[in-house]
């Protein structure tokens, strides 16, 4: 019996155990299940009072990055901000009142005379879905809003849902407490505020959260190499194709980002599976938008993802050979043939398309990005505008504050522990900073990477300094009579070195919040279409001239009156005073835009009969020189000669300057005294007392008295001046009022 099998038992093996010690190791195994189990309740309830501690964080997180920005519907009224949101508040209501369809078929007749826009193929239509989705969801909960309203503050809600994105994107780069900390950072950052503030109905305010949830989905995909992260990242990319034109940074850095890993040596499945699921499904979904088309293919600003796709193709496919075949120089020499084979074939059909004419040229604001020159020389119709200038240093650190200077620093702890979402970060925050250092308008791509780095760099800090404050002081050896942290410092030193600068970095933070919550009150939180200025005894001053003139044109002129202004207004004057417009912001048609400038260029007797070519009815000019308002059309005079000479050499800017300076006074150029512009904005200007003590005709914004006052208009009479001067409206006589 046993004896035998004792005896047959190979040599070495261990003999089962007997009864006894079967019940000794079930008695073993269930106290330490017990041992295990206790400190595990033990820790159950501190570990679920923390994830509630940090549901309430997050929570009051999302409730001060909506407040804060609400000071311009508290301080003023519920009114949409700047130029572009009043389209986007026009095509809001075209979608709710006539329907999905009669929307993506909108054609624009009030726009661009007599040319007109199609709207679905000019726009990204993923604002106007939101505000009707949120506006039919409000309904359906019995919650009877304005939509007006709704289009307001839906730039504060999603400032909070990029928040909630910014813990996770923290989280997935470093941990918990980082997480909180950028998305505080995030919920009042300067650079974040200036284009999601209520009333800022503009693309940006839910392209930065379709941005920065893409980014997150992607990172997230590659971790983890789940196909359900890599859809939902896509489904991202597609609503910001859909929702802003900034798209094209995502599919130009994403490729960069398989590139480096790739080069780094980071290859993985993982990473596989993310991006040619992420390429094919998001390609295909944009796609599907008019504004998009078949450009995701064609364009060279979406060449990048294509030939990394096609790399990343045959990449894996090596990877699989090489898995195939042990011999490593039969696949060596197997994959010159295949790698050869498949770009020699994609080279083909790139030179057969790109001669054909099937590949789109770069645009010139893909040049201008490239080159911050450019536009200056070649396109002054894109260096006109105030928001694609390059940014100043001032500029950084106002939206940015102490994040700037804190942004080295967590590219510091990112590089010193690299991971495959770090990297990423670190790439964003390059690539990114290099484009807001271009174009004034990109600071708000790049807020989001400097805020990451600037958490990281925080996180590290605090919890390295918090750390050496909690340690408990050693017993001393006999060898030596102090407290050494290991470090050859006394323990006591390092603790008040840590004290101090913990104490530092909080009042850094109190002084950031308090910089962004007056940046966000007084610079960002002023509605351009209401003009404020104080008092001499400090009181605020409210100028409402553009609604009263919008007003006017609106129930003073007939139906279907052409107006006439400089396209910073056309939006503005289609959707408040429902009047068709020669040009508007959208500036698709650069010769259009042209003519308007010769026109305010020309004599007036010339512009005449240039108004009468172009059907003109009625002509709009913006003048501060009363108000002080210093964005007047006389300020933007010189860009409407500089784009109007492009198309049309008989405009030459040196015959409005004199010896290469721009004046408005007597030693103005006759050229300029003379213009079109100059006689509707002065117009009875030389007899208006702006200042004690000054002449009459003292321009408040030039800071000095006009050279040419007594004149008349011939050819087109004065209808209306808004209670500041600040819009003047002119009506074109008929032809037989010439003689």
């Amino acid at each position: 019996g046993p004896g035998f099998a004792c005896d047959m038992a190979p040599k070495g093996a261990v003999s089962p155990p007997s009864p006894m010690m079967n019940r000794k190791l079930r008695t073993s195994l269930l106290e330490e299940k017990i041992a295990i189990d206790l400190p595990t309740l033990r820790l159950s309830k501190p570990l679920t009072v923390e994830m509630l501690l940090r549901v309430i964080t997050l929570l009051l997180i999302c409730v001060l990055a909506f407040s804060v920005r609400l000071f311009s519907v508290v301080r003023y009224e519920s009114a949409i901000h700047e130029f572009d949101p009043y389209f986007n508040y026009r095509s809001t209501m075209m979608l709710m009142e006539k329907g999905a369809v009669e929307f993506w078929n909108w054609f624009d007749h009030e726009s661009w005379y007599p040319l007109g826009r199609i709207v679905s193929g000019s726009i990204h239509p993923g604002l106007m879905w939101t505000a009707a989705a949120a506006y039919r969801l409000l309904w359906a909960l019995t919650l009877t809003v304005d939509l007006r309203d709704v289009c307001v503050l839906i730039a504060p809600f999603f400032a909070s849902l990029t928040c909630l994105v910014s813990y996770c994107f923290g989280c997935e780069v470093a941990n918990r407490q980082t997480g909180l900390l950028v998305a505080a950072l995030m919920s009042v950052c300067p650079g974040y505020i200036s284009r999601s503030v209520s009333g800022s109905f503009d693309n940006e305010g839910v392209a930065i959260f379709a941005l920065l949830s893409t980014f997150y989905l992607f990172v997230r995909a590659v971790n983890t190499g789940s196909l359900r992260w890599t859809v939902a990242a896509s489904v991202g990319y597609f609503y910001m194709a859909s929702s802003w034109g900034g798209y094209i940074f995502i599919i130009n850095l994403v490729p960069i980002y398989v590139l480096v890993l790739v080069i780094c040596g980071r290859w993985s499945e993982r990473l596989y599976i993310a991006y040619s699921v992420f390429y094919l499904f998001g390609m295909l979904m944009a796609m599907q938008l008019p504004v998009v088309g078949t450009s995701h293919v064609q364009s060279w600003e979406h060449m990048a993802a294509l030939v990394t796709f096609v790399f990343v193709q045959v990449y894996a496919f090596g990877q699989f050979l090489k898995s195939m075949i042990p011999d490593p120089s039969m696949w060596k020499h197997l994959m010159r043939i295949v790698s050869l084979v498949s770009f020699s074939i994609c080279g083909l059909a790139f030179a057969v398309a790109y001669s054909s004419g099937s590949i789109t040229p770069w645009t010139g604001r893909f040049y201008s990005l490239l080159d911050p020159t450019y536009a200056r020389e070649h396109i002054p119709i894109i260096a006109s505008v105030s928001e694609h200038q390059p940014t100043t240093w001032s500029s950084f650190f106002f939206d940015l504050h102490i994040m700037m200077f804190c942004m080295p620093a967590g590219l510091y702890f990112l590089c010193k522990r690299l991971t495959d979402a770090g990297i990423f970060v670190i790439l964003y925050a390059v690539v990114s900073f290099y484009f807001a250092g271009v174009m004034v308008r990109l600071m708000l791509v790049s807020t989001p990477a400097v805020v990451l780095l600037a958490g990281v760099a925080i996180s590290h800090m605090l919890t390295s300094y918090i750390n050496q404050i909690r340690a408990k002081s050693m017993t001393p050896s006999k060898s030596s009579r102090k407290d050494v942290a290991g470090h050859g410092q006394p323990l006591g030193l390092q603790k008040h070195i840590a004290t101090t600068m913990t104490i530092g970095i909080l009042v850094l933070l109190c002084s950031y919040v308090r910089h962004s919550c007056w940046v966000a009150s007084e610079a960002y939180s002023s509605p351009s279409i209401v003009l404020t200025a104080k008092a001499p005894d400090g009181s605020p001053v409210i100028f409402d001239d553009f609604r009263e003139a919008y007003y006017w044109l609106r129930h003073n002129t007939p139906t279907d009156a052409k107006v006439m202004s400089w396209w910073d207004y056309g939006y503005q004057i289609t959707s408040m005073a429902n009047r068709t417009i020669l040009v508007d912001n959208n500036t698709w048609n650069t010769t259009h835009i042209a003519q308007v400038g010769r026109v305010f260029a020309s004599r007036e007797e010339d512009a005449f009969e240039m108004l009468h070519a172009l059907d003109v009815d009625y002509v709009l000019v913006v003048f501060g020189g009363i108000s002080g308002y210093s964005s007047d059309d006389i300020n933007k005079f010189l860009w409407m000669v500089r784009i109007g000479g492009g198309e049309f050499p008989e405009i030459d800017e040196e015959a409005y300057l004199n010896q290469g300076e721009y004046r408005i006074d007597r030693g103005a150029t006759p050229a300029m005294l003379s213009s079109l512009m100059y006689k509707l904005c002065y117009y009875r200007f030389g007899q208006v007392l702006t200042e004690y003590n000054k002449p009459t005709g003292f321009d408040r914004v030039r800071n000095t008295e006009i050279g040419r006052k007594d004149f008349e208009l011939e050819y087109l009479e004065e209808v209306y001046s808004s209670t500041n001067w600040l819009v003047r409206i002119y009506k074109v006589n008929d032809l037989e009022n010439r003689y």
